[in-house]
């Protein structure tokens, strides 16, 4: 498995943090064409867990998300 030094100056990593701290819900559009949505609890180096509705974990690997953004 790769790992990473977690870096907290790369951009993309202070954008979750900082939606982490705001417990803002987040929609997570997969390489698969998956869309989740729910709020950040956490992020490694290879991963992110979100919290759904209903308050169900879902981790996600880092490279399976095509993109994320805060949900309008």
């Amino acid at each position: 498995m790769h790992t990473t030094e977690f870096d907290t100056t790369l951009p993309s990593i202070r954008q979750l943090q900082n939606l982490i701290k705001q417990a803002a819900v987040i929609e997570f559009k997969l390489v698969t064409g998956d869309l989740l949505t729910g709020k950040v609890s956490w992020q490694d180096p290879n991963c992110v867990c979100i919290l759904d509705a209903n308050n169900q974990q879902t981790t996600i690997w880092k490279q399976a998300i095509a993109y994320f953004q805060p949900k309008s």
